[in-house]
């Protein structure tokens, strides 16, 4: 006979389950969006695909917070339970526990100051939040084995009215956290979002994570002696500023979706990717190799795969919202891509080389 509190934590289990599942399959995405092996591609249509599945992810963290203390909670007194271990599958299971509990909230905290952009630690931190989800899924898969009789048990039964009003809190406060942070992916819950982590606030009325000053590029960036390298097959072409201004424009509402969760849509105008490599004597679906003014970093490079290079929405942006880019959104110039997470979309760019 299983007991009330038992059924309790099968729910939760199970939601908990629901949500870490979407956060590991939207971060997964996002991994391989940015470190794509050889098998993978990804599109550039529909625009805002990549905005939904990395709100998901940072969404479905956010309501897994209150369930993962709500589970914790319910089962805590299992915890001082006498003898410690009774068995080999006793202590492996315990020992389970254990490492789903720490991976579990390794993920959830350093998730949560990630979209804070607050790193107090001196690991890298996509590389240690991708391994250790890992483990958290792979723990999790596990203890649902193991324990899948009592939540199949549990589920077929009513809890007592004592737990079902924890039942409906912890639902409240998951709402409630989701409610609170979703607007900076959501835009009509911006309004209601008062821990939203981003806003439209910024130059242009668009949110900056990295400012120019902050990249060390303002006076490169400024220099009237600035030009864009294209290197093709065919050789080098380089254009200034006014060059590219004279080429034919496209102009496009796309979003800038980041991967801590916030979206921003903006107007953007510039020269085409496929228009600019006709241009430059080279064909449209090259990929194409991204180079920034700024040196230090992990994404002073990107590369830009044949979907996107073949798509007229892939733009070389010169302005923003009508006005030219400021130096914080990227000026003289910068990679705006349909699909895209915003650290691949270079800013500041000062050599294109297709591959």
């Amino acid at each position: 006979m299983n007991t009330p509190s038992e059924r309790v934590t099968s729910r939760i289990g199970l939601a908990l389950a629901v949500t870490f599942t979407l956060c590991f399959v939207t971060g997964l995405l996002s991994h391989l969006i940015q470190h794509p092996p050889s098998w993978f591609g990804w599109p550039s249509r529909p625009v805002w695909l990549y905005r939904v599945t990395q709100g998901t992810h940072v969404i479905s963290g956010i309501a897994s917070i209150p369930l993962l203390l709500a589970k914790l909670w319910s089962v805590y007194p299992k915890l001082f339970e006498r003898p410690v271990i009774r068995s080999l599958p006793h202590a492996l299971e315990r020992l389970s526990i254990l490492v789903l509990s720490a991976a579990a909230f390794f993920e959830l905290v350093t998730g949560l100051f990630n979209v804070a952009q607050n790193y107090p630690w001196n690991f890298y931190f996509p590389q240690l939040h991708y391994a250790v989800a890992w483990v958290a899924i792979g723990s999790i898969l596990v203890h649902i084995a193991v324990k899948l009789p009592i939540v199949r048990r549990s589920l077929a039964t009513k809890p007592e009215p004592s737990r079902r009003a924890f039942l409906r809190t912890t639902w409240l406060a998951a709402g409630v956290a989701v409610v609170a942070t979703a607007g900076a992916t959501v835009p009509l819950l911006r309004n209601v979002s008062g821990l939203s982590w981003r806003s439209g606030k910024g130059p242009q009325g668009l949110p900056v994570n990295r400012t120019a000053e902050a990249a060390g590029v303002l006076d490169s960036a400024r220099d009237p002696n600035w030009r864009l390298a294209v290197v093709t097959p065919r050789g080098t072409k380089t254009y200034s500023l006014d060059e590219l201004r004279a080429l034919p424009r496209t102009s496009a509402e796309l979003p800038i979706a980041c991967v801590e969760g916030w979206s921003e849509s903006a107007h953007w105008s510039g020269v085409s990717l496929p228009e600019l490599l006709r241009h430059a004597g080279s064909r449209p679906g090259t990929p194409v190799r991204v180079f920034s003014l700024e040196k230090a970093g992990p994404y002073g490079i990107s590369d830009l795969p044949g979907e996107h290079t073949a798509d007229e929405l892939t733009l070389l942006a010169l302005e923003l919202n009508g006005e030219v880019l400021d130096a914080d959104h990227g000026f003289p110039c910068r990679i705006i891509a349909p699909n895209r997470p915003g650290v691949l979309q270079t800013k500041w760019v000062t050599r294109l080389e297709t591959l």
